[in-house]
């Protein structure tokens, strides 16, 4: 069952800015202790308030901890929290000495100086145009970045996967969003058209909205390539989408027309009938047909070989005595890579390893 836990970042142990996978020691409320959570953040520093939702777990190695399925940041009020988040290195140009000497200078004000009149920094002695210009554009980067992830979160978007989302698209993540939902589908691993049509319809997109229909005949695809299939044909392809998007099928077919001018799928014949294919599936599965093509018809880089003579042969250079298989298998490879190829792979299918 999950929990909420509550209270002041008192050290970061471990921060990832690819992931966003944080270790924090959080002074919490109702704990004696230091807490150590666990999860996942895209910017947090020291002196930060968390609200997080989790579970608690007992680590092998680490003992007990918070893992954290959300967290939630909000900057320090209190003059030791504004201290240890201005001096935890969040903000390009302030480090722990700076950090005192603006909180002693402008107390709970600081934050309102450095948004609204980032001058009077000046004020603080060390402070001249350049270190200034720094400290405004690492301000203005930390609040970019919260803006961001609160709005993600907004939309049911999980701590880790809101970090990925800003590591892709930076600044323009809600921008892009708003524009096209689907596209995280595509750009970032680990988001699916699930969760990408959950976003969609957050932000009010239509069932029947073309750019929801021509991610879903992706989706259709990718769920009929996890069944083990490279392609579909177009009929089923349509009846597929229809259900699974549960719209009208010519809304699919439509669909599937733009996504062919797009090249973002692909037509081929099989057996007199139309498949459409992912156009990267279809790329990889020409690959892998011109490559057993040229095994098939390419020379073999030694000489002409009796196999009947090399089976007798191997045996008595190795001292071994080779199974029928092992046999087969030493005949075949002398003979042809391409048979030798297929003989493996029945092989593997025989005693399951394919």
């Amino acid at each position: 069952m999950l929990e909420q836990l509550a209270g002041a970042v008192e050290r970061i142990t471990f921060h990832s800015i690819e992931t966003g996978y944080c270790v924090l020691r959080v002074k919490a409320r109702g704990q004696r202790d230091l807490v150590t959570m666990v999860g996942h953040a895209a910017a947090i520093g020291a002196g930060e308030h968390v609200e997080a939702t989790g579970i608690w777990i007992n680590d092998r190695q680490h003992g007990l901890q918070f893992k954290a399925e959300t967290i939630r940041t909000t900057v320090p009020t209190t003059l030791e929290g504004l201290e240890k988040y201005l001096g935890s290195g969040m903000i390009k140009g302030i480090g722990p000495v700076y950090a005192k000497k603006l909180v002693t200078a402008f107390g709970q004000d600081v934050f309102d100086i450095i948004e609204r009149d980032p001058t009077r920094l000046r004020e603080v002695t060390g402070i001249g145009p350049g270190r200034e210009a720094k400290i405004i554009r690492g301000w203005s980067d930390q609040r970019a970045i919260r803006e961001i992830i609160v709005w993600l979160y907004g939309h049911g978007v999980s701590s880790a996967r809101a970090v990925r989302i800003h590591k892709t698209y930076g600044e323009a993540a809600i921008t892009t969003i708003k524009a096209d939902p689907y596209r995280l589908a595509r750009d970032i691993v680990g988001i699916g058209f699930k969760t990408a049509d959950a976003i969609a319809s957050s932000l009010g997109y239509a069932k029947d909205d073309p750019r929801r229909v021509r991610a879903g005949v992706a989706h259709a695809l990718t769920t009929a390539m996890d069944a083990g299939h490279c392609g579909l044909p177009r009929k089923e392809l349509t009846i597929s989408g229809a259900e699974l998007l549960d719209i009208p099928a010519q809304l699919i077919e439509a669909a599937v027309a733009a996504e062919l001018i797009a090249g973002e799928v692909v037509a081929g014949t099989t057996d007199g009938c139309e498949v459409i294919f992912l156009a990267g599936l279809y790329r990889a599965e020409q690959s892998i047909a011109d490559r057993l093509l040229r095994l098939q018809t390419g020379r073999l880089p030694w000489s002409a070989i009796d196999a009947g003579r090399a089976v007798p042969w191997v045996e008595q250079k190795t001292g071994l005595a080779l199974s029928a298989g092992q046999a087969d298998a030493l005949r075949l490879a002398v003979l042809s890579k391409l048979d030798f190829v297929r003989f493996l792979v029945r092989s593997r299918s025989r005693t399951g390893h394919c």
